[in-house]
C-alpha cells in the first residue's frame, strides 16, 4: 500500500484523540486528525471537567496512566490561556466510607472535621487537583497540534481502513464510535448532563462521593462560570437536555449553597461517556495490512488519563512498548 508522507493518523478529535496526536507530532511524527465532529461538537466539550479517575479499569495501568496525566495538567497549570487551573475543594459522603483510591496519588490531602461539612454528610477529604475548561483547553490542544504541524480534517469514515490509505499507522479514537468502526459492543454510553450558570462567587469545588448513583453532585467553578452536575444515565443515546434532570441537578447543588437555587440557567451540556468493562488502550493485533492502535473507552475518566494514555499509544507506536 502506497502512503503519503504521513506517519500516522488520529480518528477522532475529542481529548483523547487530540491529546494523542499531540503526543506524536511533538515527538517528530507527522500527523493528521480525521474527525467527523470539530473538537467543540464532541462529547469531551461538555465534560466538566476535574482530575479524577473515578471507576475504572484496569486499575494498574489507570494508576500510572492517571499520574501521568495529573503531572502533566499540574505544570499546564501555570501556562496562561490553557484552561488548566489548580483548585481546593472538598469531597464527601453522606456515609461513612474509606476516601477514593485516587487521592492516594495526591499531596495534602486532608479529613475533613464534622464543621467542615454540609449538612447531612458525615465524612470528607480536602485536597487541590487541576480543573479543566473545556472550552478553553480543546482550542489549545488544537493550537499546539498545528504548532507542531499536525493538520486536522473533518471527514467522516465509515472504515478505519479508509484512514490506513493516508498513513501506516492509525489510531482509533473514536469514543462510542468505536461501536462500529471496531464493532465494538461491548461500549455502551453512559449519559452526562451539566447545567451552566453565572459564578456567584463561589472559588472551590465541591463534589459528592454518591458510590454507583446516577445522581450526581458537584460544583466546579471555572472563573465567572460554574458548572453544575450532573448525572451518570446507563445506556441513554439522548442529548436533548432535560429540563427535569437540569431542575433536579440544581437542586442538588443549592444544598450546598443557596445562592444557587436563584440563578438563572445560561446553558445546559449533554454528553454520552463512552464505557465498556476495561478501557481499551492497545495495539490491534487481529489486522495486518496496516498498524492499528485503539485508544477508547474511558468512560467519565477520559480528560484525567489523556495524557497517560497518549503517551503509552506513542510508546506502542515507535514500537517501544
Amino acid at each position: 500500500m502506497q502512503h503519503s508522507a504521513l506517519d500516522a493518523v488520529v480518528v477522532g478529535a475529542g481529548v483523547v484523540g487530540l491529546t494523542s496526536a499531540v503526543q506524536l507530532a511533538e515527538a517528530g511524527w507527522r500527523v493528521l486528525v480525521m474527525t467527523k465532529d470539530q473538537p467543540a461538537q464532541t462529547t469531551s466539550a461538555a465534560a466538566g471537567a476535574m482530575w479524577g479517575p473515578y471507576l475504572v479499569e484496569p486499575r494498574d495501568r489507570v494508576k500510572a496512566w492517571a499520574t501521568k496525566s495529573l503531572r502533566i495538567f499540574t505544570a499546564l497549570a501555570q501556562v496562561p490561556g490553557s484552561g488548566v487551573r489548580l483548585v481546593t475543594g472538598t469531597e464527601a459522603s453522606r456515609t461513612s466510607t474509606g476516601p477514593p483510591d485516587f487521592l492516594a496519588m495526591l499531596d495534602d490531602v486532608t479529613v475533613c472535621a464534622p464543621a467542615q461539612l454540609p449538612q447531612g454528610y458525615v465524612t470528607g477529604w480536602r485536597y487541590m487537583v487541576p480543573l479543566i475548561d473545556m472550552d478553553l483547553y480543546l482550542p489549545y490542544l488544537q493550537d499546539r497540534l498545528t504548532s507542531a504541524g499536525g493538520i486536522i480534517r473533518q471527514l467522516a469514515i465509515t472504515d478505519l481502513g479508509q484512514a490506513a490509505r493516508h498513513a501506516p499507522v492509525v489510531i482509533n479514537a473514536t469514543g462510542l464510535g468505536a461501536r462500529d468502526l471496531a464493532g465494538d459492543t461491548s461500549l455502551t454510553p453512559i449519559r452526562g448532563q451539566l447545567v451552566v450558570m453565572d459564578n456567584p462567587g463561589i472559588t472551590e469545588f465541591f463534589t459528592e462521593d454518591t458510590g454507583w448513583s446516577p445522581d450526581l453532585l458537584h460544583l466546579y467553578p471555572h472563573g465567572s462560570r460554574l458548572i453544575l452536575g450532573g448525572v451518570a444515565q446507563n445506556d441513554d443515546w439522548d442529548l436533548q437536555p432535560s429540563t427535569k434532570t437540569a431542575e433536579a441537578i440544581i437542586k442538588r447543588c443549592a444544598s450546598i449553597d443557596q445562592r444557587i437555587a436563584s440563578l438563572p440557567v445560561k446553558g445546559h451540556r449533554v454528553g454520552l461517556r463512552p464505557t465498556r468493562p476495561v478501557i481499551r488502550c492497545e495495539a490491534d493485533t487481529t489486522i495486518t495490512s496496516y498498524r492499528l492502535l485503539h485508544n477508547y473507552g474511558h468512560g467519565g475518566a477520559g480528560v484525567s488519563l489523556s495524557w497517560g494514555c497518549a503517551a503509552y499509544i506513542a510508546d506502542l507506536a515507535a514500537g517501544s512498548s
